[in-house]
């Protein structure tokens, strides 16, 4: 996991233990996670439904100062889990809005990450592809920030793009990508390259772990996406010597454990069955 959603987490245990409280959302996107902070007592609901407690954590994705403004309106005691470099990207959309340029933010329209990220602009753009590019439009100055867990190559690539799209306009890019996510994803590269089978562990609506797996599937031709070890199949490593284990930022060390395990086991399994066959060179 990292520093972000641990530091979430630990947040959320606490301030239940001294208080009843909600969740606006899904502190992190892992249903193993989410499953642990229910059985603890902890309830999570959307910012729209009726809340029954009177503190409220906004979760490690963010949220708007407009929707935290919302929440005080409404008499509720606000608690923030945003990640601290989710926060960096937070300020440097508004920063770019300040000195006039046009925000762009490279990432998925819908996720909850990019809706706070947006949430206290009037005007601005998201793209995720060259589809969405091309339906940008002019704009004397083009400020360009991204979602934190956008794969670094994709974000570059549309950056050149945007400025090769738009050659008389001012673009100022400021890198929002946070560093585990830089760091996962060049593992990811280095690990796929090597391995004939990759497993990526994570849930299923996380953008970290989807682009893992996109990542590792450029370089490997069999990559699976898994929630835990329950998930494995044997199939997978038919003929396989050579077997890579990554994981999402929100996925919890036992599951990771749990998978790695498993893959032991059924390696010494295999090796049971067909010991290697030992040649001696004189």
């Amino acid at each position: 996991m990292c520093f972000g959603v641990r530091d979430a987490i630990a947040l959320a245990l606490r301030e239940n233990a001294a208080a009843p409280l909600t969740i606006l959302g899904d502190l992190v996107h892992n249903e193993t996670v989410l499953a642990d902070l229910r059985a603890q007592g902890v309830r999570l609901q959307s910012f729209d439904e009726d809340i029954a407690t009177a503190n409220v954590l906004i979760t490690a994705h963010g949220a708007s100062q407009r929707a935290v403004e919302r929440l005080h309106r409404r008499g509720l005691n606000v608690l923030e889990a945003t990640c601290p470099l989710v926060r960096f990207a937070h300020d440097a959309i508004l920063q770019l809005a300040a000195s006039g340029f046009h925000p762009v933010i490279i990432g998925q329209r819908d996720h909850v990450e990019v809706r706070g990220l947006t949430g206290d602009l009037d005007n601005f753009d998201v793209i995720l592809d060259e589809n969405d590019l091309a339906k940008l439009g002019e704009h004397p100055r083009l400020g360009v920030a991204a979602q934190t867990t956008q794969p670094q190559n994709k974000v570059e690539k549309l950056v050149a793009q945007i400025r090769e799209r738009f050659p008389d306009s001012e673009v100022r890019f400021i890198d929002t990508v946070c560093r585990p996510t830089k760091q996962r994803q060049n593992a990811a590269v280095e690990l796929a390259r090597r391995c004939e089978v990759v497993i990526v562990i994570g849930g299923a609506q996380s953008n970290n772990t989807r682009e893992l797996v996109a990542t590792c599937r450029r370089y490997c031709l069999r990559v699976h996406h898994v929630k835990n070890a329950h998930d494995l199949r044997a199939e997978w490593f038919t003929d396989a010597q050579l077997a890579g284990l990554t994981a999402g930022t929100s996925t919890p060390d036992a599951t990771v454990d749990e998978v790695e395990q498993w893959l032991k086991n059924f390696s010494a399994q295999v090796l049971t069955k067909n010991p290697p066959q030992l040649e001696t060179i004189l």
